[in-house]
């Protein structure tokens, strides 16, 4: 079924990783807000205000709720599923890698220790200072090749999200005709009433549409 554009419930996507739920956006008026119109700016009152409002609101009767459970597509599907598995690849990658080079700074530890008898103050001073330098370009390679993996890590999200799991979703909202699509973490729910929770058909179709996701190799690996 078509969407109707002037459809008075707004859906509004808020992404937090993978989030793609419809939500109703509630402003409030700060208290600079409040201080800068008491300083000289023409003021109504709440009776005034209000003729701006019309009286026009969505009906119970011609509202179509469903509830998703993000975290649970987060789990299942398989496109999530497999970006997880690609990021633990590198993970592990760097564990590795931090182990070995921990093991060549411990034993050059030792052995500045063993050549504190034999070699001059300078001498001792000039070694010592190279191994701290070690520890901190070693520290700023990890950390630099861990946020490298965030990048591309949340870059493979958001194409999953924006070209897989959001079109699917609005597709559902299209089929259903949904007024709105709330992500069922914050919302409590009745589990008797059927046709709510429309997560397992999300998974479904979301695996139907993609199962996996290339995520762009980070640099520095």
């Amino acid at each position: 079924m078509s969407k109707t554009p002037n459809n008075p419930i707004v859906k509004k996507y808020t992404k937090t990783g993978i989030i793609a739920a419809a939500v109703i956006v509630v402003a409030a008026l700060g208290i600079w807000g409040v201080s800068a119109m008491r300083s000289g700016e023409k003021t109504a009152n709440i009776e005034e205000a209000m003729e701006v409002v019309s009286t026009d609101a969505a009906s119970a009767a011609d509202l179509r709720i469903a509830v998703i459970r993000m975290d649970a597509i987060q789990t299942e599907a398989k496109a999530l599923q497999d970006l997880r598995k690609q990021r633990e690849v590198y993970e592990k990658e760097l564990r590795d890698e931090l182990e070995t080079k921990q093991k060549d700074l411990e034993k050059e530890k030792e052995e500045i220790e063993k050549s504190q008898d034999v070699l001059s103050r300078e001498a001792l001073q000039r070694r010592v200072v190279d191994y701290q330098n070690k520890i901190n370009d070693l520290q700023r390679d990890l950390t630099e090749r861990a946020q490298n993996l965030e990048v591309s890590y949340q870059k493979a999200l958001n194409d999953i999200q924006t070209n897989h799991l959001d079109p699917v979703i609005e597709g559902i909202i299209d089929k259903k005709n949904l007024s709105v699509v709330m992500d069922g973490r914050y919302a409590r729910t009745n589990p008797k009433i059927e046709n709510l929770d429309i997560t397992d058909e999300v998974i479904t179709a979301l695996d139907k549409k993609v199962s996996s996701v290339k995520m762009e190799k980070p640099q520095g690996f």
